[in-house]
């Protein structure tokens, strides 16, 4: 049954990519401006992945990034890494004091506002945005934070395409696509639940968006009168399309507009050959091994002592073998503990001798352990990151560590469980197959729907009318004042009508009383 299913799942995708060349009119080699606007790795490879899927289809980038790859046929690189701060292996207690909305959204939008005054006063980018004739077709840049980057669309006049390389950030929902996320049934991006589930959670989710929606938009204000940029001065550009790095396994089901399109996973590759040495320690691991990691925008070294001496203790005291990436030397390293400052993590996640995933909950690993099917234990630092967790212990393949109160015991009996209970195994793979079970791949729903967004001269179609309405429109706040007006007025007039029956039911009583006597 399954390797029927498979056959015609095959059948099914070339049918499509032939219905696509066969049916579908015919785009041209696109001229394609792309801009990395934030300078952290695991953003670059969902971006550099999309990329990668155009010019395979012929189409050519330029694209300005603070990571170099390399220029290709058709692929053209701007290194701009001299403007952009690269946040990789930074101090992790810098991110465990973001944990606030107020402090976290700060952070963000000064560091979105910096990155786009940089990128757009650069002289490369200066001579684009000065040429006279038109060299590009469409502009393909990550706006995580701020709609700043639609800059270069105004002064281009063409369409610009988003690119999300994390979950939907609700905070900015209803700038970007008109509709504000419903905080009863939708999870804010810091929140630390998949979904409301109580009438706390939903008390709590709900102060989350309303409070960080009003404190972007007060960062926003503040840095547009103390720090303003040329953006500031126009009419930004609304995206043609968003690509969000999301799929249901990590963005439990929602409303979402046509302009969005989800692409979770796009960064995954081929595995390639794990390093002997690596491969040799995994292969000599009777009990299986175990992979821990914190990412790469912090580093593991940087993390209290007591907190390393944790997981130290611990993995001493376990049969399984454990890689953990970690800088520099460690004191009194466990036998069975190997360290690097970086290890080949996709391909080790695919490794069969593989038992369990500690993992910070970043998405981009979150969707390399849910390919492999391997268990998690997750370890959040900040951001999306207890709320990516939260949903894998939702499907039921993770259990989570708050790291403020580790301790040894709480994390070799979490090991323990997960290792040694087969229901985790078993709903990891799960999660698995609906993972890698769609039409078609994120790489060809990039190709398609930018190609989409050419064909129709930047697709306005798909936006949603709810754009055009104020705020107090879209709320109904004009509405609800009209029908509380009219119901003011209806009582108004009971209540008058009423006194007027009762004053004349008075004067005819005290009438009456008079004739009697």
């Amino acid at each position: 049954m399954t390797s029927h299913y498979g056959v015609l799942m095959i059948a099914f995708g070339m049918c499509l990519g032939i219905c696509q060349v066969i049916v579908l009119p015919p785009v041209g080699a696109a001229n394609i401006l792309a801009v990395q606007t934030l300078a952290a790795k695991s953003h670059w490879n969902v971006m550099r992945a999309m990329l990668r899927a155009l010019t395979d289809r012929g189409h050519t980038v330029t694209v300005f990034t603070p990571f170099l790859d390399g220029n290709r046929d058709g692929y053209t690189e701007v290194d701009v890494s001299g403007d952009l701060k690269v946040r990789v292996g930074l101090n992790v207690s810098r991110y465990l004091g973001m944990q606030t909305v107020p402090m976290f959204v700060a952070y963000m939008v000064n560091s979105t506002r910096t990155n786009c005054g940089s990128i757009f006063k650069d002289r490369r980018m200066r001579e684009i945005f000065d040429s006279k004739s038109r060299i590009f077709d469409v502009v393909v840049a990550e706006a995580l934070w701020l709609d700043c980057v639609s800059y270069a669309a105004n002064v281009l006049q063409i369409p610009i395409i988003y690119v999300i390389p994390s979950p939907i950030v609700t905070h900015w929902e209803r700038s970007y696509f008109g509709h504000f996320p419903n905080p009863a049934a939708v999870s804010n991006v810091m929140f630390w639940r998949s979904v409301p589930r109580t009438f706390a959670d939903r008390l709590a989710n709900t102060l989350h968006t309303v409070y960080g929606s009003w404190w972007l938009w007060r960062e926003g204000r503040r840095h547009r009168q103390n720090k303003p940029l040329p953006s500031d001065a126009v009419d930004l550009v609304k995206p043609s399309l968003t690509f969000f790095n999301t799929h249901f396994i990590t963005e439990p089901s929602r409303p979402l507009s046509p302009d969005t399109v989800q692409i979770g996973g796009i960064h995954l590759a081929p595995p390639e050959p794990i390093p002997r040495d690596i491969l040799e320690f995994i292969d000599d691991a009777p009990h299986g091994v175990i992979y821990f990691t914190l990412g790469s925008v912090v580093l593991m070294s940087s993390l209290p002592e007591n907190v390393v001496s944790v997981f130290r203790e611990c993995f001493s005291q376990i049969p399984q073998k454990v890689l953990w990436k970690y800088e520099g030397d460690m004191k009194d390293k466990p036998k069975n503990v190997m360290t690097r400052k970086w290890f080949p993590q996709r391909d080790i996640l695919l490794h069969p001798n593989m038992k369990l995933f500690i993992s910070h909950g970043g998405i981009s690993g979150v969707y390399e352990t849910v390919d492999a099917g391997v268990p998690v234990l997750g370890i959040s630092i900040f951001y999306d990151q207890p709320r990516n967790i939260d949903n894998l212990v939702n499907a039921g393949m993770a259990i989570s560590i708050d790291i403020h109160s580790i301790t040894k015991d709480k994390l070799l009996n979490a090991i323990l469980q997960i290792v040694n209970d087969e229901k985790y195994q078993k709903k990891a793979k799960i999660a698995s197959e609906r993972f890698k079970d769609r039409p078609m791949s994120p790489a060809d729903s990039v190709v398609y729907w930018t190609e989409y967004v050419l064909r129709h001269n930047g697709a306005p179609h798909l936006k949603s009318h709810a754009l055009n309405l104020t705020w107090y429109q879209y709320f109904l706040v004009d509405v609800i004042i009209t029908f509380l007006s009219i119901a003011f007025i209806v009582l108004f007039i009971i209540c008058y009508l009423l006194k007027m029956v009762y004053k004349n039911y008075l004067k005819y009583a005290h009438n009456g009383k008079a004739k009697r006597e």
